[in-house]
């Protein structure tokens, strides 16, 4: 994780379509990936199946750049999977875009992949061993080798086979033989859905705001351990794991995911706001504003004014179009950066004792130079609020996390955190509290607690 950024972040979003016209597939295509641009702003790609051939096309940069209308117009065919990436396992350059593509007894195979495996470098080494080349760096060819080298199973068998051989979070979308299939891992930490735009036509996204995007209708999630194939005969689903249970990451809701999707049946609007409540009950204080720090601070800020009957403000304006800070050259030009993305609304804070809530505090990096806003612009108090658990452990699971040494929370004291920021007070929403937020389901906690649903590789 680069030391510039004080967020978790998502390494990507994944999206396919089926359809029986070549005619739609590939605007479907566009938006549904536009929809997910929050999930991976470093890379975008898609991969296209016309009569079984297959045609990709990749770039870094945003999906409305990738995919412009030339290089649209060049891209036909029935079945369709794409990709946006934030790199955290591989460098950061075209070779690591996806969808990633192959060939091998099946004919043409192209993969995309949100999430990271636990064992691919193990597997990887052994697959070079007995002599597999690689054209990346990132754990996402692990599958597709795995998948070449049981071509002779035939499709279905050849898939669940590699997959058995992977450990990890991850939600796979592949086409191969003019078919869409769709993966989750057996405990459904990474987020798929599956929506219907037709009869017999479907499609799969990371999260549900994506088949709004295109006007599918949300189906359902696909179920951990669970293994979609899509066709002209319509869709079949394979359980292919025995041992599976629902444990999702608990950060979709509390940062990555848009608020307007929905994920294993949670709405993640819903919970941010609920989580606001939650920390108004937790910890009463006597403001004069409560202000949320965009995007994903907001819903929870709403939630804590309603509770505590404290009027709602909007302090803090994002610029969504600033370049981001960690490629600028010099530390001031960064400071400069961080700056015009975030700027305090003065009239709303001026001479106020300000509730300031965020999705969540990481470093503390950038929460310090907020805060040190909020001063410069009158606020008489600051009170600092984050709907999420104190961060004291790394993500092995496909979020791009600091080392145990960079968490803040891992290292100091509530009391500590807050001088250092500069806050008056501060109070992290507690795992108690998030559970009630998330409907008391059981979700992966470990980036909190240290307790994680399946191997994690310890010692970061």
């Amino acid at each position: 994780m680069n030391s510039e950024i004080d967020k978790m972040e998502e390494e990507c979003g994944v999206f396919g379509v089926y359809t029986k016209s070549e005619a739609t597939v590939i605007h479907h295509m566009f938006y549904g990936l536009f929809a997910l641009q929050h999930r991976g702003q470093e890379s975008a790609g898609v991969s296209i199946s016309k009569d079984g051939k297959l045609k990709t096309h990749k770039a870094m940069g945003l999906v409305s750049h990738v995919l412009d209308d030339k290089t649209m117009a060049t891209l036909e065919g029935n079945v369709a999977i794409g990709h946006v990436r934030y790199s955290t396992c591989g460098d950061s350059n075209v070779n690591n875009a996806q969808p990633l593509e192959g060939h091998c007894k099946l004919g043409q195979l192209a993969i995309a992949h949100n999430g990271t495996l636990t064992n691919a470098k193990i597997v990887r080494e052994l697959l070079e061993e007995t002599g597999a080349v690689f054209q990346s760096t990132i754990d996402s060819e692990v599958i597709l080798s795995l998948t070449s080298r049981k071509a002779s199973k035939g499709l279905e068998q050849a898939i669940v086979d590699a997959i058995n051989m992977i450990q990890g979070a991850y939600a796979i979308v592949m086409t191969v033989e003019g078919k869409l299939v769709g993966i989750r891992d057996p405990h459904g930490i990474r987020p798929l859905c599956l929506g219907e735009l037709k009869e017999g036509e479907y499609v799969l996204s990371s999260e549900s705001c994506g088949l709004d995007a295109v006007g599918a209708k949300f189906l359902r999630d696909i179920a951990p351990g669970e293994m979609v194939i899509i066709d002209e005969n319509g869709l079949k689903s394979i359980k292919y794991a025995e041992r599976s249970y629902n444990s999702p990451c608990s950060f979709e809701y509390i940062y990555f995911a848009r608020p307007d999707s929905t994920m294993d049946g949670i709405s993640v609007y819903e919970a941010r706001y609920q989580s606001g409540r939650e920390l108004w009950e937790q910890q009463k204080i006597e403001a004069d504003v409560v202000i949320g720090v965009p995007d994903s601070g907001i819903p929870a800020a709403i939630g804590y004014s309603e509770a505590s009957g404290i009027p709602y403000g909007v302090g803090i304006i994002k610029n969504k179009y600033i370049a981001r800070t960690f490629i600028v050259p010099s530390q001031e030009l960064r400071e400069r950066a961080v700056a015009a993305k975030l700027n305090v609304l003065k009239a709303t804070v001026a001479g106020k004792r300000v509730v300031v809530i965020d999705d969540s505090l990481v470093r503390g990096t950038k929460t310090k130079k907020l805060i040190q806003q909020l001063r410069d612009a009158g606020a008489k108090e600051i009170h600092f609020k984050s709907a999420s658990p104190a961060v004291k452990f790394p993500c092995y699971f496909g979020i791009d996390t600091a080392h145990r040494s960079e968490l803040i929370a891992a290292q100091l004291t509530t009391e500590e955190i807050a001088k250092q920021i500069g806050a008056d007070t501060l109070d992290y929403l507690n795992l108690e509290n998030l559970g009630k937020s998330l409907c008391d389901k059981k979700y992966c906690l470990g980036c909190f607690n240290g307790v994680y649903p399946i191997y994690a590789p310890m010692g970061e």
